[in-house]
């Protein structure tokens, strides 16, 4: 078998980079969902229907995806490339998978910058905005069963909440509940080297590394907008949920460059689309400064994923036997979790402003966790209901 994928690796042939491009883009084009969609596609077409890699490698690269920032559905789209083509193949995999959602973004962020002051497309929004409160709730709790399975790491996440509220840097919190975990899971190591007594100082001073939550605008440049992402794809681990309070904190509070209903706009537009959630990225840049912050926004944050999925392949079979590894993933994630239940709480009191909207919230609610409605269609349906409003009103 490894003399098989050794020669696969190697062959970047345009006929299979060709087949990748082809069905990374339908992939791309057509999963909706979120990662758990996306990757169950990738399994069903590369391992069941092609079988380009067995089930045992497959899941070696989910595995390694989780322990690095990024998209996961789309490392897992690069990490299949490289598998299948060499780093050809990671390239044209990567890029094939994400261009159908920047594609659809780059058009619906066109429609909102020239028509978002119509009142028609005003009501699409405000029916969309309580669906994606409900979207975002169910992927909450779906991922904190997951991620939370002690009551360490459930504090953890709820010192992670208030310490957010509070104003304390988001990057320093997914870092200090990761660095924390670990330490305390592998104590007994921990305590018997000189560097232990060091790691384990309780962090004391996280409050006075906080950030102040007023907003002051920095002067725009294309040059901060891309480090700005590259920054936010270089650190974020969790869900693409996640990435709303890396966006809130940079261009809401830091930066100043988008006010709180423009981030909830965003956010509700990412929810249009097909693909990865980190799509948001372009519609981020294409409001700030047109066809050239679009692509620059989406190359800053997808930079570092391509760059560490080839760096960690060669290490994905020693990767997920390490304990140390193992505990500072389980740390990021009850830390991420507890950012996302942060942030959906703010979006939710700027979306659930009437009783029209909690009704709609509510109902999006039942229809996710009763009748397990596709969330694209919910929000479709939203924006439906945003329009009828005006008839009712």
């Amino acid at each position: 078998m490894e003399k098989v994928s050794e020669t696969i690796k190697q062959d970047s042939t345009p006929a299979r980079l060709w087949e990748m491009a082809k069905l990374f883009f339908r992939i791309g084009a057509t999963a909706f969902g979120g990662p758990a969609s996306l990757i169950a596609m990738m399994y069903d077409e590369t391992v069941l229907r092609r079988k380009w890699l067995t089930d045992q490698e497959f899941l070696d690269m989910i595995g390694a995806t989780n322990l690095i920032p990024g998209s996961n559905s789309t490392e897992m789209a690069i990490h299949l490339g490289y598998k299948r083509a060499g780093k050809w193949g990671m390239l044209v995999g990567g890029v094939s998978f994400f261009l159908p959602a920047f594609l659809v973004v780059l058009v619906l962020a066109w429609v909102y910058v020239r028509f978002e002051k119509i009142p028609e497309v005003g009501l699409l929004l405000y029916g969309i905005k309580p669906v994606v409160v409900a979207v975002i709730f169910k992927a909450l709790l779906g991922l904190g069963q997951k991620a939370i399975n002690g009551k360490l790491l459930a504090a953890i996440a709820a010192a992670v909440l208030g310490l957010y509220f509070m104003g304390v840097n988001e990057i320093l919190l997914l870092f200090a509940g990761a660095l924390l975990y670990m330490l305390i899971i592998n104590f007994h190591a921990v305590k018997k080297t000189a560097a232990g007594a060091i790691f384990l100082t309780p962090i004391a001073g996280l409050k006075a590394l906080s950030v102040s939550t007023a907003a002051a605008t920095v002067p725009f440049s294309l040059q901060l907008l891309f480090l700005t992402f590259l920054k936010i794809g270089a650190v974020l681990y969790g869900s693409g949920y996640v990435l709303l309070a890396f966006l809130r904190a940079d261009f809401v509070v830091r930066l100043g460059w988008l006010t709180e209903q423009q981030l909830l706009d965003a956010i509700a537009i990412g929810q249009l689309n097909p693909g990865p959630f980190f799509s948001t990225a372009t519609f981020i840049g294409y409001f700030l400064s047109g066809y050239p912050g679009a692509v620059i926004a989406t190359v800053g944050i997808l930079l570092p994923s391509f760059i560490l999925s080839i760096l960690t392949s060669p290490l994905i079979p020693r990767i997920r036997e390490s304990k140390w590894v193992s505990s500072f993933m389980d740390g990021i994630n009850a830390a991420s979790i507890g950012l996302m239940a942060a942030v959906t709480w703010q979006i939710g009191r700027a979306s659930l402003i009437d009783p029209f909207t909690i009704i709609l919230a509510l109902a999006a609610a039942v229809a996710l966790f009763r009748f397990k409605v596709n969330s694209t269609l919910l929000v479709l349906g939203g924006a439906a209901a945003g329009l009828l409003s005006m008839f009712l009103n």
